[in-house]
């Protein structure tokens, strides 16, 4: 008896969240995100921007932990240009305004004082452009296709099913640590639930959605769990760096914005990549 108590309690302990609220506070995000996509694209592209925003002053107040001043003005003003243009543009655009943001913000850093650490701050800020507007960017190239919010939904919904199949495996029968010191409580048993809930969700969804290319799928579920689960052990490495447990507390349930976008934004160049080669012309 003693002996269930203890593993239940270590279960618990193991979630680390909330999960009435959790799961409430999810599924009004998911609300939210549905009806932008499918109601006004435009919406989606603001939704989109908002939570880069988020993101970006997120990963601002972690790295002033290490004494990492990243200038906040082009930062956020190149982050609207990425998305806008790589919606409006095409991949061309997406990487010109990528490039553009960064020299903006070595330029703004080194006017704003110069100094030892202008280079420093500078690196901050173009690695957070590279980890976040950039990588967002690429969800806005799948929504610019003619059957773009097919695509996003698609998308989300298989970054949906890898953190719920990795989260149900993992805490029931995880075992075996994926990467004890960077995520102690990743399992290759949730490896195993993450993709397995994946490729269930990617078939339905390639055959329903997308002409009955089931195949097309499953690929697209392998590529988004290897994806998703290298950005989530690439954020547990950057937190575990900054010596912190989330981001911010900013969605209750959940920690920071960018505590949910990290495997999103890992998934988001990987799902585009499938989607470009293995699907025919949208129609």
């Amino acid at each position: 008896m003693t002996s269930m108590t203890e593993t239940e309690a270590t279960k618990k302990k193991s979630a680390g969240r909330n999960l009435p609220v959790a799961i409430t506070v999810g599924l009004l995000l998911g609300a939210a995100v549905l009806a932008s996509l499918f109601i006004r694209r435009e919406a989606f592209i603001v939704f989109t921007i908002i939570a880069c925003a988020l993101a970006l002053y997120e990963i601002r107040v972690a790295l002033k932990k290490r004494n990492i001043f990243t200038p906040m003005v082009p930062l956020h003003v190149g982050s609207i240009g990425i998305l806008v243009s790589a919606y409006s543009a095409g991949g061309e655009a997406l990487l010109v305004s990528t490039a553009l943001t960064a020299g903006g913000i070595l330029v703004w850093r080194v006017l704003d004082g110069g100094g030892l650490t202008a280079v420093r701050d500078a690196a901050g800020g173009m690695f957070a452009v590279a980890y976040i507007p950039f990588m967002a960017g690429f969800v806005m190239l799948m929504l610019a296709e003619p059957n773009g919010p097919f695509r996003v939904f698609t998308f989300i919904a298989l970054a949906v099913a890898n953190d719920v199949g990795g989260y149900i495996m993992g805490s029931q029968f995880g075992r075996h640590p994926l990467a004890p010191s960077v995520s102690p409580k990743k399992s290759w048993e949730g490896l195993v639930g993450s993709l397995v809930f994946a490729s269930i969700v990617g078939a339905l969804l390639g055959y329903s959605l997308f002409h009955g290319q089931w195949k097309f799928g499953l690929v697209l579920a392998g590529a988004s769990v290897v994806a998703a689960t290298l950005g989530d052990l690439s954020e547990s490495l950057i937190k575990r760096d900054l010596r912190i447990k989330d981001m911010s507390s900013l969605i209750p349930g959940h920690g920071g914005v960018l505590d949910r976008l990290d495997s999103l934004l890992f998934t988001a160049p990987a799902a585009f990549l499938v989607m470009e080669l293995m699907l025919p012309v949208a129609t």
